[in-house]
């Protein structure tokens, strides 16, 4: 590698970090969104079955105690549900973390290997001195006008 070909190459190590970073976040998004379509069909298929129980029913009593079976019934599918939203947020922030990581590691090796097989050419410093030329030049300029 060479100096000419060194920012194109840190550059392609940057956008192949951020795509995997993107990549992480849309499988965790669609994690979720699989996870919410599951409890939503769970949701309907209760909700049918209450339903048929309620056109099922002969008599008042049964219709009375309606209201509150209902009630514990949905407290408790509440409490589930929020065990399970708990243990599903934990599994998508474990497995977007552990990618993360994977994605970081990716990403230092190959700026690594970038920046190592460059700098047996020139040294680190010189590659640093390169990219501040340009400014440097430029603020001698201003000093020289100023002091005129």
């Amino acid at each position: 590698m060479s100096m000419e070909t060194l920012p194109l190459d840190l550059y392609k190590a940057n956008v192949e970090l951020q795509l995997r970073i993107t990549r992480l976040l849309q499988e965790g998004g669609h994690r979720w969104l699989e996870s919410v379509q599951k409890s939503n069909l769970r949701s309907m298929e209760q909700t049918t079955a209450e339903i048929e129980g309620l056109l099922q029913t002969a008599n008042w009593q049964s219709l009375a105690t309606l209201p509150a079976d209902t009630f514990w019934r949905l407290f408790q599918h509440g409490v589930n549900d929020s065990q399970t939203i708990n243990q599903l947020a934990i599994q998508n922030q474990t497995e977007f973390t552990s990618g993360l990581q994977e994605a970081l590691e990716a990403w230092q090796k190959s700026v690594m290997a970038v920046v190592s097989n460059t700098s047996a050419a020139v040294p680190m410093m010189d590659i640093f001195k390169q990219w501040g030329a340009p400014w440097a030049n430029a603020a001698s300029a201003s000093d020289t006008k100023k002091g005129a």
